[in-house]
């Protein structure tokens, strides 16, 4: 499947920035599940630095803004070619060891409700497999997709306490308890067409989970379906915070209390 995608985000500044620096991890990787046909980066009010490659084999660019400036946009568009592949995105390459996945973090990090989950869910299945179904399937019925509840900050235990969240919260969900029980897992941010519009609010994120003998397996817990064709992976981490598009901090006069971010995404066939 060729997809088409135009990603802009737009930072306006209530007063001036005098100094700031940025990570961009919008570059989606080659890979044996996904061809990147052409990929384009472009900013306004900032300039790039440098590239590099991260731990998780991220691409990243690191831009700085300056000269009082108060707005900043940043647009990637392109179009990459996938596979359905049924959710197997293949074994583990990178400078990260299998091991550095099953590292719990504050965001993924499960206590008493997430715990009480694997115990409902429990340990009787066909296959390893089966058994992560299922428990995405319990995430989704413990927390509802719901906008405008959590943030980018929120826990997953926070997350199944409110009981509503998006796909942010239902990816550390089961990523905190894949790790509790033994697997690697990790976040994956990047894009889903969806069948029913072109214009997004945001991207999207699911989780990837490895199995001995099968590798890394993909699991989108809002949708209750393993990642096929329709999926554009871009980063990887260990939680939003190590896989987000954009991260950085700024220094200016003023309150960014009232600072306002703008997101257009178009994903389409």
């Amino acid at each position: 499947m060729l997809l088409k995608i135009r990603h802009e985000t737009k930072y306006l500044h209530a007063s001036s920035v005098s100094y700031g620096l940025m990570e961009l991890r919008m570059m989606p990787r080659q890979h044996a599940i996904q061809n990147v046909v052409g990929w384009t980066v472009t900013l306004n009010g900032a300039e790039e630095q440098l590239r590099f490659t991260d731990q998780h084999r991220n691409e990243v660019i690191l831009a700085a803004h300056h000269g009082e400036s108060r707005e900043i946009t940043v647009a990637c568009e392109g179009e990459v070619e996938t596979r359905d592949t049924a959710g197997v995105v293949g074994e583990h390459a990178g400078f990260a060891p299998l091991w550095y996945y099953k590292r719990q973090t504050p965001l993924t990090q499960p206590a008493s409700r997430g715990r009480a989950l694997l115990r409902e869910a429990g340990s009787d299945h066909e296959t390893d497999v089966t058994q992560l179904h299922a428990l995405s399937a319990l995430i989704l019925n413990a927390v509802s997709y719901e906008t405008g509840v959590t943030s980018s900050e929120t826990t997953a235990e926070e997350a199944l306490e409110v009981g509503k969240g998006v796909c942010q919260d239902h990816t550390h969900i089961l990523i905190g308890l894949a790790r509790e029980l033994g697997f690697p897992a990790r976040y994956v941010s990047g894009y889903l067409m969806m069948n029913d519009r072109v214009d997004q609010e945001a991207g999207h994120a699911w989780a990837e989970v490895y199995f001995n003998g099968l590798g890394w397996v993909g699991f989108d817990v809002s949708n209750g379906i393993s990642s096929d064709a329709r999926y554009v992976r871009v980063a990887v981490g260990l939680d939003y915070r190590e896989a987000a598009p954009v991260t950085g901090l700024h220094h200016g006069k003023g309150d960014r209390g009232n600072d306002k971010m703008l997101v257009n995404i178009q994903v389409q066939q």
